[in-house]
C-alpha cells in the first residue's frame, strides 16, 4: 500500500505578497477548476514505504476483524519504530525506491515518479526483504545450549528472591517514613509538564493525566496510527489509546488516511475507552488494487456496525488518488477526467454500502486530494472535499505562510465548491510546517534566510499566525501533524519525518500551543 500521508505541492504554489487571510489575491480560471502555472512546488512522494515494525500485540489488527476490540486496559505503549540508519543505502529497503535526494527538487512536470500508481499488492514482495534497522524477519532461539539455559534459569530465580527481599525492606522503610511525617502522597494530578503528555491508567483509560501545556485549540488533526501500513500491521490498541489521550487535549476531530490494519476499529475503540469528546472521518485508501479497496470497505463497514456512528462525521474515499493518477498540471485533461470518474464511482459505491448498513444517520462521503485539483466536475458527486495546502512546498516565507494558506484554500477550493452543483463542504486536509531536515539542501523551502527554514521557531510562528486566525474565520482544517515519523527518514530524507508538534516518542517540542476556541 502506498504511503497514506503525502506532502505534495500544489502547482503554482508560490509566494504571496498579500497579508490578508482570505485576501483573494489568486484567481480561478473557468468553472471546471483552476489553471495554474508551472510553479515552484515539487512532488516528493515515493509509492514505497519502509514497513513499520510488526508487533506481536495482543489485539487483532487484520482488516477483516469483526466485533469490538478488547478494552485497552493492558499493555504499555510500544515505541518500536524503525530508526534511520545512515549505514543502510536507501535502495536497500523494501521496494527499492530511488534515492530521495535524486528528485527532491524535481518539478511536477518532470517528477513523473511522484505520480506512478503502483498497485498495493506490489509493495514489499515476500522473498525480497532487505534487512531494515529495528526488524527481524525470523525468530530463532537465543541459545541452543541446554546447559547454558539451565544456568540462566537458576540465575533468574536467584535474582527474583533477592528482589523480593529488597523490595519488602524498602516498602517497610517507606511506610515508616510516611508515618513519621504524618502525610500521604497525592492520589492523582490534574496536570503535568513532563516530557510525555499522558500518564495513562491502564485499568481505566478514561482516567489519564492531563498536560497543562496542551490546549484544545485546533479544529482538527490529521492522524495515522503507527503500524497501519500493510503488510506490516503492527498497530496496538495501547498505542492508539495513548495517542487519543494526547490528541483529545488538542482537538475534538481527526481525519484518518486508510482502513487497513483495523485502523477504524482501533481508533473508535480507543475513543470509547477514553470517553473523550472526539469525532473522526474514517478513510479508504484507493489505488489500483481492488482487493485492498474492497477489504477496506469491509473493514469500515464492520467497524461502523460494531461501534456505531456517534463519533463518525463522514467517510473519505481516496487520498490524492487524482494527483497520483493524473498528475497536477491540468484539471481538464483526459487523465484527470478518468481519475475523477473512478473516485466518483467509488464514492457512489461507498454511499450505497453505508446506506445498506442502516446506521441511523446518513454519513457524508467525500475525497481528499491536492488543493489545486478541485473542480465542479468533482464537486458534483461528492459531499465534501479535503484539500492538502502546504505553504512550505510553495516556497512561502513563514511570515506569509498563514495568509497564503487561507487565500489559496479560499480561492481554489472553497470558491470552486460553492459553484459546484453538489455544493460540497470544504476542508483543509493538511497544512503545517516542518521543524528539521536531514540535510542542508532541503532545510529551506526556497524562500531563503531564516523565513524559509524548517525549524521549531518557524513552526511556532505558523501556529501563532494560522491556528487562531483560521478558527476565527471559520476555516475547517486538519493540522498536519501531531507526531514525527522518524521511519520516513531512510526512505524520503529531507523534512519528511519532522512535521509533528510532538517528536516520535510523543514528547512535545519546544513550542507553546496557542490558546483560542476551535
Amino acid at each position: 500500500m502506498p504511503v497514506q500521508q503525502r506532502y505534495t505541492p500544489v502547482p503554482g504554489m508560490g509566494r504571496s505578497d498579500s497579508q490578508g487571510y482570505f485576501g483573494g489575491s489568486m484567481s480561478q480560471s473557468g468553472s471546471q477548476g483552476v489553471t495554474m502555472g508551472n510553479g515552484s512546488g515539487y512532488g516528493n512522494h515515493d509509492p514505497f514505504e519502509t514497513p513499520v515494525n510488526s508487533l506481536s500485540g495482543q489485539y487483532p489488527t487484520s482488516p477483516t476483524h469483526n466485533g469490538p476490540l478488547p478494552a485497552s486496559s493492558r499493555g504499555p505503549r510500544d515505541d518500536s519504530v524503525p530508526q534511520y540508519d545512515p549505514s543502510l543505502p536507501t535502495n536497500s529497503y523494501r521496494g527499492g525506491p530511488p534515492s530521495p535526494t535524486s528528485r527532491m527538487r524535481n518539478s511536477p512536470t518532470t517528477n513523473t515518479f511522484a505520480y506512478e500508481n503502483v498497485p498495493s499488492d506490489q509493495y514489499w514482495k515476500e522473498g525480497n526483504v532487505a534487512p531494515v534497522a529495528g526488524y527481524s524477519t525470523d525468530v530463532t532461539p537465543l541459545r541452543k545450549n541446554n546447559r547454558w539455559w539451565k544456568w540462566a534459569i537458576g540465575a533468574l530465580f536467584a535474582a527474583i528472591i533477592v528482589g523480593v527481599v529488597v523490595g519488602v525492606a524498602i516498602t517497610q522503610i517507606d511506610k515508616s517514613h510516611k508515618s513519621g511525617q504524618g502525610s500521604s502522597a497525592d492520589d492523582s494530578s490534574s496536570s503535568s509538564s513532563s516530557g510525555n503528555a499522558t500518564s495513562p491508567n491502564m485499568n481505566d483509560p478514561s482516567n489519564f493525566q492531563k498536560d497543562s501545556r496542551l490546549h484544545q485549540s485546533f479544529w482538527g488533526f490529521a492522524y495515522s496510527p503507527i503500524g497501519t501500513q500493510p503488510p506490516y500491521c503492527g498497530a496496538t490498541l495501547a498505542n492508539v489509546t495513548e495517542d487519543i489521550q494526547l490528541l483529545s487535549q488538542l482537538t475534538t476531530r481527526l481525519r484518518l488516511y486508510g482502513a487497513n490494519c483495523n485502523t477504524t476499529a482501533l481508533v473508535l475503540q480507543a475513543i470509547q475507552d477514553t470517553k473523550v469528546n472526539m469525532t473522526i472521518w474514517p478513510a479508504i485508501y484507493v489505488d489500483s488494487n481492488e482487493t485492498a479497496y474492497e477489504a477496506q470497505v469491509q473493514a469500515i463497514s464492520s467497524a461502523l456496525t460494531t461501534y456505531g456512528v456517534a463519533n463518525v462525521e463522514g467517510v473519505t474515499v481516496g487520498n490524492e488518488y487524482i494527483l497520483d493518477t493524473a498528475g497536477s498540471n491540468s484539471n481538464t485533461s483526459a487523465a484527470y477526467d478518468a481519475a475523477v470518474e473512478t473516485i466518483l464511482s467509488k464514492v457512489t459505491e461507498v454511499k450505497g454500502v453505508l446506506q445498506g448498513l442502516n446506521l441511523g444517520k446518513t454519513l457524508p462521503v467525500g475525497t481528499s486530494d491536492a488543493g489545486s485539483l478541485m473542480s465542479t466536475t468533482l464537486g458534483a458527486g461528492i459531499d465534501y472535499f479535503m484539500a492538502n495546502v502546504h505553504p512550505w512546498f510553495g516556497s512561502v516565507p513563514i511570515d506569509q505562510a498563514a495568509a497564503w494558506t487561507g487565500e489559496f484554500f479560499d480561492n481554489f477550493d472553497v470558491s470552486v465548491a460553492d459553484i459546484s452543483s453538489g455544493t460540497p463542504e470544504s476542508y483543509i486536509a493538511e497544512t503545517g510546517w516542518p521543524t528539521a531536515s536531514m540535510d542542508a539542501k532541503d532545510a529551506n523551502d526556497g524562500a531563503g534566510g531564516t523565513a524559509g527554514e524548517a525549524s521549531v521557531a518557524n513552526l511556532q510562528i505558523f501556529l501563532d499566525t494560522f491556528v487562531c486566525a483560521a478558527n476565527q474565520n471559520g476555516t475547517k482544517y486538519f493540522y498536519f501533524e501531531a507526531f514525527d515519523e522518524e521511519w520516513k527518514a531512510a526512505v524520503y530524507g529531507g523534512v519528511e519525518p519532522y512535521w509533528g508538534i510532538f517528536d516520535q516518542y510523543r514528547n512535545l517540542k519546544d513550542i507553546t500551543i496557542p490558546v483560542c476556541p476551535q
